[in-house]
């Protein structure tokens, strides 16, 4: 039980920073939109497609979105359906993916 009741205060934290930033001034260049605007934007500037996605408890999905040259999103979207951009980067490597018999996941 403890183990779960530690995991709920992890996600809870997760979700809390992800809203919280989507609150900071523009010098932090959080982008937040409709998903498909978004979704279309990273398509057309930067190629980028979704490589996979995880649902935070009922509040969010998160989603990956990765080019062919490496750069990729985070997206976060909540349940009013509001997307921000949550972290970007560069050198994106797919490394084994994870199967239905994975352990521990």
């Amino acid at each position: 039980m403890a183990h779960k009741f530690s995991f709920r205060w992890i996600r809870i934290a997760a979700i809390g920073a992800a809203l919280a930033l989507s609150t900071l001034s523009a010098q932090a260049q959080i982008i937040c939109g409709g998903h498909s605007d978004i979704v279309a934007g990273l398509a057309q500037a930067f190629q980028q497609k979704q490589i996979g996605y995880g649902v935070v408890g009922q509040a969010a999905i998160v989603e990956v979105y990765v080019s062919a040259s490496g750069t990729w999103t985070m997206l976060v979207t909540d349940v009013q359906g509001r997307s921000c951009i949550f972290a970007t980067g560069d050198g994106w490597e797919n490394t084994v993916p994870v199967t239905a018999t994975a352990q521990g996941i």
